[in-house]
């Protein structure tokens, strides 16, 4: 049974990583915008555009073009960047673990909030607390991340200096674009934690755990919080992949030297085996990384049906 759901799924997310390239592939070339005239200036002669523009082979159709990047990603060449002739796998390679980090920094950051939080709030339900948590995650899922950044920079770095405003020099410039990040995911988190478990707590089995005489601190962890991971850890995964994906914005206001500040320089550039470079790597994390957290679920829980 599972053997045959990780057949269709992985043919499920073949297909999604095909289309994602095609479609990302013709997207960037039908954006207006001619890369040889950024390299060489408007001033260039029509002949250095012409060598340039075939030694690059931009002069051949698209169709062509798009045939001929496919025959080399199915050799596992994804071509190399038109600027630095440098190959986009290198420079993939080189800021991929930026960006895993601060994606894995703000996950740990979203759960220490996240957790305990949402565990109060529902043992605590209609308390102040409760109602002051309710506020504040509705308040950060509505503060997009080109607004906590700014702000998170201007009390930590600029007023208090406690922080660098961007950069990465060490683990002190982590912990701003990881709260960004953070933030925003502990929101949901709670909320989902919050509604997961006050929906646990009014089954039998909570009630037969505590009439055994179980103490509350092992009712909560062991029986309520565990059944209660389900939804919590499908969300969680779902948003793992967004944090990867959703890191350029961050990596943007802070500088930091991830896949997402890589993209964006490169779609300035018209730099196409970058930009597609880039999306392949992060469609293909966050196919996995759902993947990964649907059966993650069927192990949590038995009774989903994996066909």
């Amino acid at each position: 049974m599972y053997f045959n759901y990780l057949i269709k799924r992985l043919l499920s997310a073949v297909f999604v990583l095909f289309s994602i390239l095609t479609f990302v592939f013709f997207l960037i070339h039908i954006i207006p915008g001619d890369p040889v005239e950024v390299m060489l200036g408007e001033s260039a002669r029509i002949a250095d555009r012409d060598a340039l523009r075939a030694s690059l082979g931009l002069d051949q159709p698209i169709n062509q073009q798009w045939l001929t990047y496919m025959n080399d990603f199915f050799h596992y060449d994804l071509g190399k960047s038109i600027y630095s002739n440098e190959h986009v796998t290198h420079l993939l390679s080189k800021h991929i673990f930026a960006t895993f980090l601060l994606s894995l920094a703000s996950l740990v950051v979203a759960l220490l909030i996240a957790v305990p939080i949402g565990i109060y709030s529902a043992v605590y339900k209609g308390s102040i607390l409760d109602k002051s948590t309710i506020f504040l995650a509705t308040l950060g899922i509505s503060i997009p991340n080109f607004v906590m950044g700014p702000l998170l920079i201007l009390i930590f770095s600029l007023w208090l200096g406690w922080l660098p405003v961007s950069g990465n020099d060490g683990l002190s410039s982590l912990v701003l674009p990881a709260l960004t990040l953070g933030s925003a995911l502990a929101a949901i988190l709670s909320r989902m934690i919050r509604s997961s478990m006050l929906e646990t707590m009014q089954q039998d089995y909570i009630r037969s755990a505590r009439a055994r005489g179980l103490s509350e601190f092992k009712v909560l962890v062991f029986h309520a919080l565990r059944n209660a991971a389900l939804p919590v850890v499908t969300i969680l995964g779902m948003q793992f992949g967004t944090l990867l994906a959703g890191a350029v914005i961050t990596e943007t206001i802070f500088s930091w030297p991830g896949i997402g500040q890589l993209m964006i320089e490169s779609i300035q550039k018209r730099d196409y085996p970058i930009v597609q470079g880039c999306v392949i790597i992060i469609s293909f994390t966050y196919v996995l990384v759902n993947l990964i957290t649907d059966f993650i679920c069927i192990l949590l829980d038995p009774r989903i049906d994996a066909n």
